[in-house]
């Protein structure tokens, strides 16, 4: 659910209200009792669940890489000519 900033017009206290879009906003300021104009603010993200990113996508191993490395390696060596016995 989003966040939203609301400023009283009489007293200028500042509060966040937890709301969801289609909630009714606030109409009075919760110290006072003045009228509330909602505020143009950055967005506040909350993160729910387990993770971002780290478990989403785990770190491969080194011994991965190296077994990478060694497949990549050897159909390069495969394609070298070897010498002729026969020739030398």
């Amino acid at each position: 659910m989003p966040i939203y900033e609301y400023q009283c017009t009489k007293c200028r206290e500042i509060c966040e209200v937890l709301q969801k879009a289609k909630d009714k906003p606030p109409e009075k300021c919760r110290k006072c009792g003045g009228p509330v104009i909602k505020l143009i603010s950055s967005p506040a993200i909350q993160f729910k669940g387990s993770g971002w990113y780290i478990t989403d996508h785990p770190k491969k191993s080194s011994a991965t890489a190296e077994a990478k490395a060694e497949t990549k390696t050897a159909p390069a060596e495969a394609a070298k000519p070897k010498p002729d016995k026969a020739s030398s």
